[in-house]
């Protein structure tokens, strides 16, 4: 499978951007990560698409909506009301077979992995 992310870009605080993964394949489990300079790479948000549950870190929620389009194998991100601190590159990340709850969360569940795309909020 591979993963194709778009969408980044430098826009200002309170700005919206949405984001895009395009997957060659056919997935269970999709997400969006993302990596600050100097810092670890984080969970941003989690899609189970045979059950349709979404899971999101609670530093996004409210603000980011995460999606997927099966017509177009799409995963999607919405991103509303940045803010400097979203400033990182962003990650799709998939695996074939479902991930577990308790492992959503972890980098280490998922098998595959967009190239990145740069998000800048300035302030």
């Amino acid at each position: 499978v591979q993963l194709q992310a778009s969408g980044g870009g430098l826009v200002q605080a309170g700005d919206s951007l949405r984001l895009s993964c395009a997957a060659s394949g056919r997935t269970a489990t999709m997400a969006w990560f993302r990596q600050a300079p100097g810092l670890e790479r984080e969970f941003v948000a989690a899609i189970r698409r045979n059950s349709g549950h979404i899971y999101y870190a609670d530093s996004v929620k409210g603000r980011f909506t995460i999606s997927m389009d099966n017509a177009k194998n799409t995963l999607d991100l919405q991103m509303n009301s940045l803010k400097p601190e979203d400033t990182a590159v962003y990650y799709c990340a998939a695996k074939l077979s479902q991930v577990i709850l308790s492992a959503l969360r972890s980098g280490d569940s998922y098998a595959y992995w967009g190239q990145g795309t740069l998000v800048t909020v300035s302030s």
